[in-house]
């Protein structure tokens, strides 16, 4: 975390130690463990790192004129959520590198007061809105990979702990 940074510097920062904490809860599982609905509703772990992808494609690369990429599921109807059978954690996971980095192009090349318009909404918002919305959004959801992912395999944490080697 940049503890001096400016606040843009600040919030893009934190979205992406939020961001980081999404992949780390992937790794080491089999496909069988990503997939595994975990809740009543379905909960599983691709299916989060799918919805925050078309989340951040929807509110930073569409809002603003980024380079966004076509859907093979529609979010509006939930499929966002899911991983479906032929949705490999490769494709999902590229997909979300893809996004980053195009929502990464759009904070780097806009002010916190520029405005974008959301195709679904009827008014504008600025950058500095939708990085603090998408900093909650994306913690919300690390949280509940992180709950998740402890009743796969008991893991915890936002990032790998050391080892005690004692």
């Amino acid at each position: 975390m940049p503890y001096e940074g400016d606040e843009k510097e600040t919030l893009h920062a934190s979205l992406q130690r939020h961001r980081d904490a999404i992949l780390w809860k992937l790794e080491g599982l089999d496909d069988e463990q990503l997939r595994r609905p975990m809740t009543p509703s379905g909960t599983n772990l691709l299916g989060l790192v799918k919805h925050l992808a078309s989340v951040e494609q929807g509110w930073f690369t569409e809002t603003f004129g980024g380079e966004t990429e076509p859907l093979w599921f529609d979010p509006y109807k939930g499929e966002d959520m899911t991983a479906g059978p032929g949705e490999t954690a490769q494709r999902i996971t590229a997909f979300y590198g893809r996004v980053r980095a195009a929502a990464d192009r759009v904070i780097d090349g806009r002010s916190l007061d520029d405005l974008g318009r959301p195709a679904w909404r009827e008014h504008q918002v600025s950058l500095r809105w939708v990085l603090v919305h998408m900093i909650a959004e994306t913690a919300r959801h690390a949280g509940h990979m992180d709950i998740v992912r402890e009743l796969i395999d008991g893991a915890t944490g936002d990032r790998p702990r050391a080892v005690d080697t004692d």
